[in-house]
């Protein structure tokens, strides 16, 4: 008998020490949920940083993972047109201003909402328009205060987007709300509509992203202008696309700046979209990143990605590619600029090598 309280004083205790365990095992399992709800694909986000904490890394042939999608042709030229004046509000992972100043390399303080660049340059980083591409024959050149573009009015896309991105335009009080999808008023013989992507199964996908122009609303706004959209599949552009424009977010504030140019890949028999006009729907879409510092330990560092229009579990380390890779693909030269000996060392660095400099 003088056993028996003991034996329901330790039962009961063990009751307790258990609701206890099971009520913080809810409060973790509500945590977690809470933290991993924004990712798009949170099981896997769940095992990498499990990976991490455990110092389990990827090996460095694992790092060096060929990208699934095999790169198209490179197109050919053709042309048409349409134009209005409507306005449609945005739907999609990205805002309504007029206004065409140069985007060249250094312009205005900042304070004003206009680019501006810091720190020495390179001699090579001084010349107008370092930051474009060569051009392309038939296609318009576009400028706006944030970004420049390559226009083709036949498949009715840009052929690329190219701006700065520096450390202080990505925070601000910029926002997307009341914004409108529009035309480009700059575009000569017009843009795609907005109701050309209505019902389509199609987001409107920015290029230059809208949370690049945190720092000015003017500047936001014009990137909503059409011809900076390319049509995106949901998933794609709401998933492993906007994962890649927020890790260029992070890796412009961990450096201070870096140039900026992406796009789809264009080419003739793409499938179409569109009322009034016929959109053609990339099968795949490239950035091209370039981060210049001179100084006592000068470093020039570039790195390619191709992405596949269709949703990814993917890293995106998976997507790197030799620029060059990708200079195949679009038929366009990349910061041509560059000295010849030194644009051919950048552009044809192995994936690994860029994954080794970049991912840090």
């Amino acid at each position: 008998m003088s056993h028996h309280p003991k034996k329901i004083t330790l039962r009961n205790g063990f009751r307790l020490r258990g609701n206890v365990l099971i009520l913080l095992f809810g409060f973790f399992l509500v945590g977690l949920f809470l933290h991993y709800k924004g990712r798009t694909e949170p099981v896997v986000a769940f095992w990498n940083d499990v990976r991490e904490l455990l110092g389990i890394r990827r090996g460095h042939a694992d790092r060096n993972e060929r990208n699934p999608y095999q790169a198209p042709e490179p197109r050919t030229d053709e042309a048409s047109e349409d134009r209005t004046d409507k306005a449609t509000k945005p739907t999609d992972n990205e805002a309504s201003a007029d206004g065409s100043a140069t985007a060249e390399n250094t312009v205005g303080d900042g304070s004003s909402g206009q680019k501006r660049t810091s720190g020495k340059l390179f001699d090579f980083e001084k010349q107008v328009d370092f930051i474009l591409p060569a051009g392309l024959s038939n296609d318009q050149l576009v400028r706006h205060e944030g970004y420049t573009l390559r226009y083709d009015e036949d498949l009715k896309n840009p052929v690329w987007v190219a701006y700065p991105l520096l450390a202080y335009e990505i925070t601000g009080d910029a926002e997307r709300e009341g914004s409108s999808f529009m035309p480009d008023p700059a575009v000569e013989g017009g843009t795609a509509l907005p109701s050309d992507y209505t019902r389509s199964g199609y987001d409107r996908g920015h290029q230059a992203p809208a949370g690049d122009f945190k720092f000015s609303q003017r500047l936001m706004s014009q990137s909503f202008y059409m011809s900076n959209i390319s049509p995106q599949a949901p998933q794609f552009n709401r998933g492993i696309w906007k994962q890649l424009e927020e890790l260029v977010r992070a890796w412009a504030l961990r450096d201070g700046g870096l140039y900026v140019v992406t796009g789809p890949v264009l080419r003739e028999g793409l499938p179409t979209i569109g009322r009034a006009n016929e959109v053609a729907v990339p099968e795949y879409f490239y950035k091209v990143i370039l981060y210049c510092r001179k100084g006592e330990s000068p470093d020039i560092r570039m790195i390619g990605f191709l992405l596949k229009n269709e949703p990814s579990r993917e890293r995106l380390q998976t997507f790197v590619v030799p620029v060059d890779q990708i200079e195949k693909a679009t038929g366009i030269d990349f910061f041509n600029k560059i000295p010849d000996d030194l644009e051919r060392r950048l552009e044809s660095q192995s994936p690994a090598d860029m994954v080794d400099k970049w991912f840090f």
